[in-house]
């Protein structure tokens, strides 16, 4: 019975911890975020400041106030009340941002069911408990494009968030970001590599199949549009008894693409499915934002740049199945150097944690110039996302998101320090490493009061073994899309 009264104790006061975490309360593991506790100015004083957008200043002071960044200047006076960072022999760089995320979409990432999933969206699934967030804060990455994987031709719809560990899940989209949708091409939405047993094929089985899947519904989206342009020059008339069209949410999207008013997002890997996408866009007057993966982008990086697209990309991470295997570790400079706005995403909550030394790579296979690698993971990226007036790149008036790093970004031995979402400081190691004795206290507890333990004393049943933990989204979209067929 002490036993039992032992766990009951231990399990509610971890539930009264998650729970304050959905409430914005102080976050486990993490600094106090709470709005009342965080100072609304920031002094970080006498760092060398990587602007990305004009230069590396020297000595340089960066000022946060209510969120912003407010001034970046030589020796400037202390406001009063300020929190005051000494950055001397530190860098401070734009907090990173990945174009092609995973994270908190726990078990949620493909819906596979149909070829074209326009009318599911991310935004609903969103964990705001999931560790890794904490983790990518760590490693100095503050925003993502979280994306429907690619299961589907036309998957569901993107959202743009930050990632404000500690905060409720409704904190995390980022106000006013381009809405977004994804696509995919070739192996994984013709489902060439996922033959499970008992699961019903599904058309298309060919590339020829997931182009014509997408000019079907593009071609159904245009009716759509027609029927409601229709209606409302009739209402506009002031016709009388005009019936509205029937909503269709699958096509919706597609209208705003349409529109120009969302954002294609599409999973690549071959040159041909590359052009065929352009030809497509061409055809129904609309431009693709992102080629994502991208991985032969450099047979087609004129046509691409011709189109207006940018490119996301990995920098040296192929050869796992069929279409992967032809990259090279120069496809994001040769894209760059033909005037594609490139980015280098994770696709990988594992991967998202050293996003600056993917970027790094781009400088020995390429010899992009320090500038245009740190783009890759910053401006480029707020660029591709539509979100590069409030993000990006160290200038007054942007939204301080802002990582302070023991070295240069580039170098293997540097380690972000403290990590701010809107100047607030959400990730800082100096009180992570003195918290770790109390949370390694906190997981002997919970441990020794574990009720499936193994039972003492003669004749007693073993317990039944715990159910295996479901381990998260942790890399490309090829592996979740095989985990997620086995599910069924």
């Amino acid at each position: 019975m002490k036993r039992l009264l032992t766990f009951a104790l231990t399990f509610a006061a971890a539930c009264s911890g998650v729970a304050a975490q959905q409430r914005g309360g102080q976050s486990r593991g993490a600094a106090p975020s709470t709005a009342a506790a965080e100072p609304q100015v920031t002094l970080i004083r006498n760092a060398t400041v990587l602007t990305v957008s004009h230069g590396t200043l020297e000595n340089t002071d960066v000022l946060i106030r209510n969120g912003k960044i407010s001034a970046v200047e030589k020796n400037m006076m202390t406001p009063t009340g300020a929190r005051v960072i000494d950055g001397t022999g530190k860098f401070v760089l734009p907090g990173i941002i990945d174009a092609h995320s995973h994270s908190m979409m726990d078990g949620s990432v493909n819906e596979c069911t149909k070829s074209v999933t326009s009318m599911v969206t991310t935004r609903d699934i969103l964990n705001p408990t999931a560790i890794n967030i904490y983790r990518e804060l760590a490693g100095g990455t503050t925003a993502a494009l979280l994306l429907h994987g690619s299961c589907n031709a036309i998957g569901g719809l993107s959202t743009t968030v930050k990632l404000k560990w500690g905060h409720p899940a409704a904190d995390f989209p980022v106000p006013g970001a381009p809405p977004g949708i994804k696509f995919a091409l070739g192996e994984n939405p013709k489902r060439s590599n996922f033959n499970i047993p008992g699961l019903a094929p599904r058309y298309p089985a060919t590339r020829m199949g997931v182009e014509e899947t997408i000019r079907d519904a593009f071609v159904r989206a245009r009716d759509y549009k027609k029927d409601w342009d229709d209606y409302r020059a009739a209402t506009a008339r002031g016709e009388k008894n005009v019936i509205p069209p029937r909503r269709d949410l699958e096509l919706e999207p597609l209208v705003e693409i349409l529109e120009g008013k969302r954002y294609v997002h599409s999973h690549c890997y071959r040159a041909d499915e590359i052009l065929m996408l352009i030809n497509i866009a061409d055809e129904f007057g609309f431009k693709v934002r992102t080629f994502q993966h991208v991985l032969e982008g450099y047979k087609v990086a004129a046509e691409i740049a011709r189109h207006g697209a940018g490119a996301s990309t990995f920098t040296d991470f192929w050869g796992y199945k069929m279409e992967a295997y032809d990259a090279i570790a120069y496809n994001a400079a040769v894209l760059v150097r033909h005037g594609v706005v490139t980015s280098v995403n994770s696709d990988s909550d594992e991967r998202a944690r050293r996003l600056n030394i993917e970027a790094a790579k781009t400088m020995r296979y390429g010899g992009l110039t320090e500038e245009e690698a740190l783009k890759l993971v910053t401006l480029n990226p707020a660029i591709q996302l539509g979100v590069d007036k409030r993000m990006g790149s160290i200038d007054v008036g942007k939204d301080a998101d802002l990582v302070i790093w023991s070295a240069h970004p580039f170098s293997v031995y540097a380690h972000p320090e403290q990590t701010f979402v809107d100047g607030e400081l959400l990730f800082d190691r100096a009180a992570d490493i003195a918290r770790r004795p109390a949370l390694e206290a906190e997981r002997k507890a919970l441990e020794a009061a574990d009720a499936n333990r193994a039972p003492s004393g003669p004749g007693a049943t073993p317990p039944r073994a715990p159910s295996q933990i479901r381990r998260a989204y942790t890399d490309d979209d090829d592996v979740q899309d095989v985990q997620e067929d086995n599910q069924r």
